[in-house]
């Protein structure tokens, strides 16, 4: 019973928002047409850059979700581990990457999110807004989706992840800030 359980249950977060993108498209497509929701959608992203920005990142956190939370087995205990691990090397002495990989993730999802609301951002905001807004925004969204875990027994809740994920934000934070100096410096030229 236990294993059937789980076989619903692992799938259920993305079955559920998979459900909700498509009763929106077909809410959408009901309003108009099958054939010419497509054809806005195709069109729209042929010609949108916003668009296509707006794409690539729910895209990014459709796979950071599913990373985290929707690809989970279902933990007993989710504070059994509440240090996690802060090293290269796991209790056993074998390299571990779960370091490396909370940076990595969130380096693209800072990236994503101010250049595809960098019309609102960057225009009107200095380089020290910026980094604390990659911290802020970093920390949040980590300790959401801690939470989620605790909450939902999905994994464990760390905070070692807290801590390198909210790194892997500000990281993101900086790369985006000095490619955009790079790109001001760039059009002085």
């Amino acid at each position: 019973m236990t294993n059937i359980l789980k076989a619903i249950y692992e799938p259920f977060g993305f079955a559920v928002l998979l459900a909700i993108f498509f009763m929106f498209f077909y809410l959408f497509a009901k309003a108009t047409s099958w054939k010419r929701a497509v054809k806005i959608w195709l069109e729209m992203f042929r010609k949108s850059s916003e668009f296509r920005k707006m794409f690539l990142f729910a895209f990014y956190v459709a796979l950071m979700l599913f990373r985290t939370l929707l690809n989970r087995s279902i933990w007993s205990n989710p504070l059994s581990n509440v240090m996690g691990g802060w090293g290269l090397n796991g209790d056993d002495g074998k390299l571990s990457t779960e370091a490396v990989e909370n940076v990595f993730l969130f380096i693209p999802y800072i990236l994503l999110l101010f250049w595809t609301f960098s019309h609102k951002l960057w225009k009107t905001r200095k380089v020290t807004w910026m980094l604390a807004s990659a911290l802020g925004i970093g920390f949040g969204t980590s300790l959401g989706i801690e939470f989620l875990q605790l909450l939902l027994c999905l994994g464990t809740f760390q905070l070692s992840d807290l801590f390198y994920n909210t790194l892997g934000g500000i990281f993101g934070g900086m790369i985006y800030v000095t490619a955009m100096k790079v790109k001001e410096a760039w059009k002085v030229r």
